[in-house]
C-alpha cells in the first residue's frame, strides 16, 4: 500500500466511486485486486473516522431516514447452516439520515434491520444535530421506541407509511413494486404536513445503488465480506458529502452538501480523499 502514490490512490478512488467493481478497477488502473481491496478497506476506516469527527453540530432543521437492503456472502435463503444468524452472512441493511435542504448524509449505520441497530442509529443522529428537527421515517416499527429514546420528545416526528404492490395493468417481472397508497402517522410534536416526505432519502438510495457496484440488483456484484461492504459505504458517503457537487446546490456556484452545511469551503478532490491515509 505504501508504494502507491497519492495520484495512484486517487485514480483507484475515482473508479470506485463511479460504481465500478473491484475487478473492473483492477483492469482500469492496472493494480492487483489485493491492492485495490486493501486500499478500499483502509480508505473506509479513514473516511469513517473523518466523518465521525466532521459531521457534528449540524444545522439541519429536518431529516429524512430510510434503510436500504443488500446482502453479504450469500442471500439469506442460501446462507450455509453453520453461518445462520451470524453477522455478515445474508441480509445487511444500511440506515441513512439525510438533510433534504443541504443534501448532506448526516450519519449512517450498516447493520441489521432490528430494534438495537435502529436505536443505535437514532441516538447517533441525535448527538450530531444542533437544532430541534422535523423527522420523517418509513413505517419500520422499531423507529417508534428508538426516536423516543434518542430525542426524549424534543422532536417533530411523523411516519410516512407506504403500501406496495404490483401494478395490475403492467407486467413488471424485474421492476420494483409500485406504491399503491400512502398514509401519514404523526408520532410526536407538530410536524409540518407539507414537509412530511422520504422522497429525498429514497432518491439518495438510488444513488447508492448506482454508485456502489455491490448494491446493484440482479447481478453477482455483492460483497463477500461485510467489512468491505461497510468500507465502500463510508467511502461513498465521503465522496457524496465532500467531493461531488450537487445539482440542486448549484446557485450561486457549484457546491457539495458539506459546503452547503458549512463543513467545507471547497469541493474536495479525489487526491484530498486519498490524502486522508497520509
Amino acid at each position: 500500500m505504501n508504494r502507491l502514490s497519492r495520484g495512484e490512490r486517487a485514480a483507484i478512488i475515482r473508479a470506485l466511486v463511479e460504481g465500478n467493481s473491484l475487478r473492473s478497477v483492477t483492469r482500469i488502473t492496472g493494480h492487483s485486486i489485493n491492492t485495490v481491496s486493501k486500499l478500499l478497506v483502509d480508505l473506509g476506516a479513514a473516511a469513517t473516522l473523518f466523518q465521525d469527527t466532521a459531521l457534528r453540530d449540524l444545522p439541519a432543521t429536518r431529516i429524512e431516514c430510510d434503510e436500504i437492503w443488500a446482502f453479504c456472502y450469500a442471500k439469506q435463503r442460501n446462507v450455509p447452516e453453520e453461518h445462520l444468524f451470524e453477522w455478515g452472512y445474508g441480509d445487511v441493511w444500511t440506515y441513512v439520515a439525510l438533510d433534504p435542504d443541504t443534501k448532506l448524509v448526516c450519519t449512517w449505520l450498516v447493520g441489521r434491520r432490528d430494534g438495537p441497530d435502529a436505536d443505535m442509529f437514532l441516538r447517533d443522529l441525535a448527538r450530531r444535530l444542533r437544532n430541534r428537527v422535523q423527522l420523517t421515517t418509513d413505517g419500520h416499527n422499531p423507529y417508534l421506541e428508538a426516536v423516543e429514546a434518542a430525542f426524549h420528545g424534543e422532536i417533530d416526528y411523523a411516519m410516512l407509511i407506504k403500501e406496495y404492490g404490483q401494478d395490475p395493468n403492467e407486467a413488471r417481472r424485474f421492476s420494483p413494486p409500485v406504491v399503491l397508497a400512502e398514509r401519514v402517522k404523526v408520532v410526536a410534536g407538530t410536524p409540518d404536513p407539507t414537509k412530511i416526505s422520504t422522497s429525498y432519502v429514497e432518491r439518495q438510495n438510488l444513488t447508492m445503488r448506482m454508485g456502489m457496484r455491490r448494491f446493484t440488483r440482479l447481478t453477482n456484484a455483492f460483497s463477500k465480506k461485510v467489512e468491505n461492504h461497510a468500507a465502500a459505504v463510508a467511502l461513498h458517503f465521503l465522496y457524496m458529502n465532500f467531493a461531488r457537487p450537487h445539482k440542486a446546490l448549484a446557485n450561486p456556484y457549484p457546491r457539495t452538501p458539506a459546503m452547503a452545511a458549512g463543513l467545507a469551503d471547497h469541493v474536495w478532490t479525489c487526491e484530498e480523499i486519498a490524502g486522508l491515509l497520509d
